[in-house]
């Protein structure tokens, strides 16, 4: 089994480090040095979707991001993440989100909350404060940019898959150990788990992890992960000011309460969970 599963990081690695390179079928079987015969069956029973269907799902996720959170033309996104035209790309990402490429760079750099309540067109989400339980998580470490956590977020739930794990796991969290704002993107440090009973036996290379419980400023965050960036400026630049509250001394977290597979981008539902003291 542990060789199947290095197969499969392996080849999970490659689709999110080379987005704008050659993903076929041969490329990847060769990634993991399996027969395409075979390779195939194998991803799609470990994973539930198919090479292809993981290629697309990767590229235009990298390619949401790099729509709000940078000003690359849309001609450069789309060959950033392989595709030969902007027309077949524009097709590509408005079959999945909704909207033209154009449209969604328009909304994503309206859409984060950036301003105080009142103040502008913004929409805020609501903000309450709340005691988090204490979780236990099965996780991987990432780092580099946050934005790039979903490898990550791969590996899990591919491990997950692979050691039939899923009757022990009830959520999906984050956790952001660095101020991207004062950290370069490199040097970021982060985990993606699953928060999993304490039945469950975690073996390598997923990380047995405790977070604490505890009071926590919440934002319900809904929309696409690209606009997480900007939830946190209004969280920490506007919110936390005006509360009155000290900050914890432990990190961030994330809490994802549905699946981005069978979710649209814009019913996407995120706790953004501030510790406070």
């Amino acid at each position: 089994m542990a060789s199947y599963e290095d197969r499969l990081l392996r080849v999970l690695a490659y689709i999110y480090e080379h987005p704008a390179g050659d993903l076929s079928l041969d490329t990847l079987a060769d990634v993991a040095a399996m027969s395409r015969f075979h390779w195939h069956r194998v991803f799609r029973a470990m994973t539930g979707e198919t090479c292809a269907q993981a290629v697309r799902r990767v590229r235009l996720h990298r390619a949401a991001v790099w729509l709000v959170q940078s000003d690359r033309p849309l001609k450069q996104v789309a060959a950033d993440v392989g595709y030969p035209s902007l027309p077949s790309f524009s097709r590509a990402f408005q079959a999945a989100h909704g909207m033209t490429p154009g449209a969604f760079r328009t909304r994503g750099e309206m859409l984060p909350p950036l301003q105080n309540a009142g103040q502008g067109d913004y929409p805020v989400y609501p903000i309450e404060i709340m005691n988090q339980p204490t979780r236990r998580l099965a996780a991987v470490s990432h780092q580099g940019p946050y934005a790039e956590i979903g490898k990550a977020f791969e590996s899990v739930a591919a491990l997950a898959t692979s050691r039939s794990l899923w009757p022990h796991i009830t959520g999906m969290v984050g956790v952001y150990y660095d101020d991207p704002e004062a950290t370069a993107p490199a040097d970021l440090r982060s985990l993606a788990g699953v928060v999993v009973d304490d039945a469950m036996t975690i073996d390598a290379p997923l990380e047995d992890v405790r977070l604490p419980q505890g009071r926590y400023a919440v934002m319900h965050y809904k929309g696409p992960y690209s606009g997480l960036a900007a939830a946190y400026k209004h969280m920490y630049g506007v919110w936390v000011p005006n509360s009155g509250e000290e900050l914890g001394d432990h990190p961030p977290i994330e809490v994802y309460l549905n699946n981005p597979q069978d979710t649209a981008p814009d019913e996407l539902l995120t706790d953004v969970c501030v510790p406070l003291k």
